[in-house]
């Protein structure tokens, strides 16, 4: 996301005088067959939160992360997001950018990034981090290569954890059973990604929230980083943020500088967009519940506007979208 005179947020770090874009993810387990009907917003119970990214598992279980270095879990149905793995000198966790639930490894993936928004936490180097999904418990910690900022994360098919760095314009890859992340591929393009997600067939997508653009990422025929292809939209785009999928070559998209909600359609060189909510004030992830969407709303003005920094921004609240008011 980009911070601009408006209070919207997402994934963003200082450089250049300017603060970049921070989240999106894919591979989650996204809950699509958990819960249906309508389903309420979720307050989280803690303050001072920033919640930045999200997700969630088959039964409906939502997990959010956060800029204040928790993760906040809301059971099935509930309307109440509380801290269930939280920033500790044992965890090493700094600032919480992407969060995914894998089923198939059993493992909430996380990117823990130094805090850019203050001197606490603000020491480290970013991380993709690995907790059990069930018990919260810790099993791994993976530093980036030659620093960065860990931004979102998805998980291919045979179980290759992918992670996205938005300043160095990499996407890093983390093997099944390897001890250590490697760069899979960068490109100057790349400069800007955020958002990371799979399609059913495979074939992964990403966008840029500094250069407003989703984009197709090949293969090359020795497994590395392929052809990148920019896609054309139906809409102007305000900082894509958080990409989910929700089958086929559909995904949710939060788009932060506009506080758009939206679904994306891939096909061919093409990005078709059908707008599900377009008055949030901040909208840096959103994940699949049943057929609701849950989006973030995030005031990160208080964390970067000199007039409003240190004071109580309220309440953070995650709204459900039912998917059937595209369009509307």
């Amino acid at each position: 996301m980009v911070f601009t005179s408006r209070t919207h947020f997402g994934r963003s770090l200082v450089l250049s005088a300017a603060l970049l874009a921070l989240a999106g993810c894919s591979g989650e387990g996204g809950g699509e067959a958990a819960l249906s009907g309508p389903l309420p917003n979720i307050a989280i119970a803690d303050t001072m939160v920033f919640p930045e990214s999200i997700t969630s598992r088959a039964d409906g279980t939502v997990l959010i992360g956060s800029v204040k270095g928790n993760v906040y879990k809301v059971e099935p149905g509930s309307d109440t997001a509380t801290a269930w793995i939280e920033t500790s000198p044992e965890n090493g966790i700094l600032t919480i950018l992407g969060v995914l639930a894998d089923e198939g490894s059993n493992t909430l993936w996380l990117c823990s990034d130094p805090n850019f928004f203050g001197s606490e936490r603000s020491q480290g180097v970013a991380s993709v981090m690995a907790f059990d999904l069930d018990s919260g418990d810790q099993t791994g910690v993976y530093p980036f290569p030659d620093g960065g900022m860990c931004n979102d994360i998805a998980v291919g098919d045979d179980g290759t954890v992918y992670a996205t760095d938005t300043p160095g314009g990499r996407i890093l890859t983390l093997s099944p059973g390897a001890d250590s992340l490697e760069v899979w591929g960068q490109d100057e393009r790349l400069k800007g990604i955020d958002g990371i997600a799979f399609a059913d067939d495979g074939t992964l997508y990403v966008n840029n929230v500094q250069r407003n653009s989703f984009l197709r990422v090949g293969r090359g025929a020795d497994g590395r980083m392929g052809e990148l292809t920019e896609l054309t939209s139906s809409v102007e785009l305000g900082g894509p943020d958080g990409l989910r999928p929700i089958g086929g070559n559909r995904f949710l998209s939060a788009e932060s500088t506009i506080g758009r909600l939206s679904i994306v359609t891939f096909s061919g060189d093409r990005a078709d967009v059908q707008v599900l909510k377009d008055d949030l004030l901040s909208s840096p992830g959103a994940t699949l519940v049943g057929d609701t969407a849950y989006v973030l709303e995030s005031n990160a003005a208080y964390l970067f506007n000199p007039d409003l920094r240190g004071k109580d921004p309220g309440p953070f609240i995650v709204y459900a979208v039912p998917l059937n008011t595209a369009g509307q």
